[in-house]
C-alpha cells in the first residue's frame, strides 16, 4: 500500500485558493475513482471533485467555509501499490496544472497495454480520442483526465464537443447546513451565500448608486400580454411582463449606450457593448443567480421568453454552468407577486445599471381628463452615478415608460435619420 496526495487543483483565470463547500467523504470512507468527495467554490464558479483514485481515504484538509490554497494538499488516500490518479479539475484549468502528487511513486514508466481509469476511456470514445496516441501523464504512464484534455481534437468544429466529452459540466453548489441548539441556530455563510454577501457588499461600498422610480401604465400591456397568451396553445408556457419588458430595454439601449456597459475598474477602463447580454435576477433555494440571456438583440419576443424560463429552470436546479451565469452587461430584476411599490436594487457590478419590476396593480387613476382604473406597475432602477448622469438615467427609464405603455413602439423598426 502506499499514500497518494490529492492537491487542490488550479480552476484557472488567476484563481489562488478555493472554499471548501461540502465534503461527502470522511476519513476512513472507502472511496471509488471519479466518486464525489468535495464540492469547493472560488470566485468564478461552483465545482464538485472526484475521487482521482480508488481507495481509503486518510485525512482532508479544511472544513466548510475554509479556503485551501491552489497546489496545497486537499485529501490523502491510500491505495494499492499499482493505484492511479485521474484529475479532477475542469477542462479550462486540467491542462494547466497537475492535481495531485503520488508518495511515494506507485510505478515506473507506462509499459504494455494503455492504461486508463474506465471513465476515462468512455470520455476519450465520446471525444474522439485514439488513447494510443495519448502520452499519459500519471503514475506508470496512466492517462488522466487532463491528459485527454490536452489532447482533444482541436478544429472548430469538433472542439466544443470533445471539451463537454472529457470535462463534463460545472454544477453549482448547495447550500451547507446549520448547526442547531436549543435556543438558537447557526448557520455558517459560506459558498454561494459568502459569495453573494462579499459581491453585495462591494457593489454597495464602491458604487455610488442613483436611485430612480417610475410610474407606468402598463393596461395596454396586459392587454397585448393577454392576447399573447390566447394565441398559444393551452398547455404553453405564458408569457409574462418580463420578455417583454426585455425587449423594449434593448430598444431604449439603441439611444442609451452608455447604460449597456461594463466598468473595468483594474485598468480604469468602460467597455461599451453593442450586443445586449441581459441578466436575469432569479431567486433559488440557494440564493441570487443571475443567468445571462446572450446577445437578447437577435432574439425574437417568444425567443426571448423561452430563454428566460431555460436559464431559470437551470439556475434554479443547480444544472446552470458557468458561462450561463457570467457575461451580462445590464440586468432586470422582478420580486413578481411580492414586488411591492418600489425597491432600490442593487447594482450587479461591473455593470452600470439595474432595472427592476415592482408589482402590477389595479387602481383609479387620471387618465384623459377622467378618473378610470388602470393597471400601474412601478419601474426602479439603480444606476451608477460615476458614470451616468441622472439627467441620462431619467431620460432612459422615461423612454422605457413610452413603449411599455404604447407596447406596439416595441415591435417597429426605429425610423434612421437621413
Amino acid at each position: 500500500m502506499s499514500q497518494y496526495v490529492f492537491k487542490m487543483p488550479d480552476l484557472g483565470e488567476g484563481t489562488v485558493d478555493a472554499e471548501i463547500v461540502a465534503w461527502h467523504t470522511k476519513p476512513g470512507d472507502a472511496v471509488t475513482e471519479d466518486q464525489l468527495i468535495v464540492e469547493v467554490m472560488t470566485d468564478k464558479a461552483a465545482v464538485e471533485v472526484p475521487a482521482p483514485v480508488s481507495g481509503r481515504v486518510v485525512s482532508i484538509t479544511g472544513a466548510p467555509g475554509d479556503k485551501v490554497a491552489v497546489g496545497s494538499p486537499l485529501i490523502v488516500f491510500e491505495v494499492a501499490a499499482t493505484g492511479a490518479p485521474a484529475a479532477s479539475m475542469p477542462a479550462a484549468a486540467a491542462a494547466a496544472a497537475p492535481a495531485a502528487e503520488p508518495i511515494p511513486t506507485a510505478a515506473g514508466p507506462r509499459q504494455g497495454r494503455v492504461m486508463a481509469s474506465p471513465a476515462n476511456r468512455r470520455r476519450a470514445r465520446e471525444a474522439g480520442i485514439d488513447l494510443s496516441t495519448v502520452a499519459g501523464s500519471g503514475p506508470g504512464g496512466r492517462i488522466l483526465r487532463g491528459d485527454l484534455v490536452a489532447a482533444r481534437p482541436h478544429s472548430a468544429a469538433n472542439a466544443s464537443a470533445a471539451e463537454a466529452a472529457v470535462s463534463g459540466p460545472v454544477v453549482q453548489s448547495r447550500p451547507a447546513g446549520a448547526d442547531v441548539s436549543a435556543e438558537t441556530s447557526e448557520i455558517k455563510v459560506i459558498g454561494l451565500r459568502r459569495l453573494i454577501a462579499e459581491r453585495m457588499s462591494e457593489a454597495k461600498r464602491n458604487i455610488p448608486h442613483f436611485a430612480y422610480v417610475e410610474e407606468v401604465d402598463v393596461t395596454e400591456l396586459e392587454s397585448l400580454r393577454l392576447h399573447l397568451n390566447l394565441s398559444r396553445p393551452a398547455d404553453a408556457a405564458s408569457m409574462s411582463y418580463l420578455p417583454l419588458v426585455v425587449m423594449a430595454l434593448i430598444k431604449v439601449l439603441e439611444s442609451f449606450p452608455q447604460c449597456n456597459v461594463l466598468y473595468d475598474a483594474e485598468r480604469g477602463v468602460l467597455v461599451r457593448h453593442r450586443a445586449v447580454h441581459v441578466g436575469i435576477a432569479t431567486q433559488t433555494s440557494d440564493g441570487l443567480k443571475v443567468p445571462v440571456v446572450r446577445n437578447a438583440q437577435s432574439l425574437g419576443l417568444w425567443e426571448v421568453a423561452a430563454e428566460i424560463r431555460r436559464l431559470a429552470e437551470r439556475a434554479r436546479s443547480n444544472k446552470a454552468t458557468r458561462d450561463e451565469l457570467v457575461g451580462s452587461t445590464i440586468t432586470v430584476t422582478s420580486l413578481g407577486k411580492l414586488g411591492g411599490i418600489a425597491s432600490t436594487p442593487i447594482i450587479n457590478a461591473p455593470e452600470v445599471a439595474i432595472i427592476g419590476l415592482n408589482k402590477a396593480i389595479e387602481r383609479p387613476v387620471v387618465h384623459q381628463g377622467a378618473v378610470a382604473v388602470r393597471r400601474i406597475m412601478n419601474l426602479s432602477s439603480s444606476f451608477d452615478h460615476r458614470f451616468v448622469d441622472g439627467y441620462d438615467a431619467a431620460a432612459m427609464i422615461q423612454a422605457l415608460k413610452e413603449l411599455l405603455e404604447h407596447p406596439a413602439m416595441i415591435f417597429i423598426p426605429k425610423v434612421k435619420s437621413k
